[in-house]
């Protein structure tokens, strides 16, 4: 029988990971902790675990958790949130696919900013949907007007924004967010905001949510991940805010997906959103020195860098160190011959990419940070 799919059967992430395994490399590619997250929220995951129920809970979410996103970010970003205004969804990804097949009609043109998180372009096509690329490149990374004004027009249906941006690290400013609002209020589209890193913003930085800007509250899907916010990715616990059509829109979905999570770790992450604010302070504070240590060391081997003004990641500019190697080939090298893993941009591309940058995550310890800057410099120079 002759089977073609209509996604990628492999991702960078699970390639690189494979090959880190291979080669028992420091895997600096997928963007996971080195850690297990706050034990106090494991534990109230945990005594919920054994207390239960453990049966279905409400396809919607547990009130508790819906609750608690809907006061979290009324206290951390200022929003006016209600519980009927959340979704509970099996992770960040899911919420995305939930959302995009509930608001794409085929036909649809969506603009997607590239480089993008690898899910966006498979979904849209999968949903029918017409791609239309904004396409950014280092070292500013920046969303202009023009940028925008090219890729939103009449047949536009939807845009999807990562703000901060995965793989590029870059923190989306005012100026550029009320851009792209503006944009959206002016020709009637409606916007899924991927917010998962919105606590993993430094240097002074504010998150700024797309649905808080004028004439976004009725027509932005936001998305958060509690797996991101407690470095806990394995949770897959994800969670949606809009309005009440748009949400029962992204549910109807939902409910024919994964219909519902794990009620244990819902009602743990319902006890860590309430947390105050010096955790989440702590935390961003925790990774910015993470962050620190790993381009102190890099840059002491001889290595340019790219900003990073969130997530957990860090870029690496070949052009700028004088490396005349293409991002994929150069990180195929790096894990056979450095031992350590990292992630090229381009793959994030769907056409015309970024070929000399590649991404390194931080989110491990400062022995392992430090030993992996040492390795590449080793390697690079030989």
């Amino acid at each position: 029988m002759n089977f073609s799919s209509r996604t990628p059967t492999v991702t960078i992430f699970e390639e690189m990971s494979a090959l880190a395994r291979a080669h028992d490399a420091i895997n600096l590619g997928q963007g996971f902790p080195d850690t297990d997250g706050p034990i106090e929220v494991r534990r109230a995951a945990a005594d919920a675990l054994i207390e239960g129920p453990n049966q279905y809970p409400p396809m919607r979410g547990l009130p508790v958790l819906r609750a608690a996103v809907a006061a979290h970010y009324g206290r951390v970003h200022g929003l006016d949130a209600a519980p009927d205004d959340v979704l509970v969804t099996s992770g960040a990804t899911e919420a995305l696919a939930a959302a995009i097949l509930a608001l794409v009609r085929p036909g649809d043109e969506v603009v997607l900013i590239s480089p993008m998180y690898d899910a966006y372009l498979p979904l849209v096509q999968q949903a029918g949907g017409i791609p239309r690329f904004i396409r950014l490149a280092p070292p500013a990374w920046r969303l202009t007007q023009e940028d925008i004004d090219a890729a939103i027009g009449p047949a536009t249906r939807l845009v999807i924004l990562n703000n901060p941006l995965n793989p590029a690290a870059r923190v989306f400013d005012r100026e550029e967010l009320l851009a792209l609002a503006q944009a959206c209020v002016r020709h009637d589209v409606i916007a899924i905001s991927d917010e998962v890193w919105e606590h993993l913003v430094f240097d002074g930085r504010s998150h700024i949510p797309l649905i808080a800007l004028p004439g976004m509250r009725d027509r932005t899907v936001k998305i958060g991940s509690a797996g991101k916010i407690f470095s806990m990715t394995g949770w897959k616990v994800g969670f949606v805010l809009a309005a009440p059509d748009l949400l029962a829109a992204v549910a109807g979905a939902h409910q024919f997906l994964t219909f519902t999570t794990p009620p244990a770790l819902q009602a743990g992450v319902a006890f860590g959103l309430g947390l105050p604010n010096a955790h989440f302070e702590q935390m961003r504070g925790d990774y910015g020195r993470s962050r620190n240590v790993l381009a102190r060391a890099l840059s002491e081997e001889g290595f340019a860098l790219l900003p990073s003004e969130g997530t957990y990641f860090l870029c690496l500019d070949l052009a700028a160190s004088g490396i005349d190697e293409g991002d994929r080939e150069f990180c195929l090298r790096m894990v056979r011959e450095a031992g350590v893993a990292m992630i090229p941009l381009s793959p994030f591309y769907a056409d015309d990419p970024v070929r000399s940058v590649v991404r390194l995550c931080f989110a491990k310890a400062e022995a392992t940070l430090t030993e992996a800057a040492r390795r590449l410099g080793r390697a690079a120079r030989s």
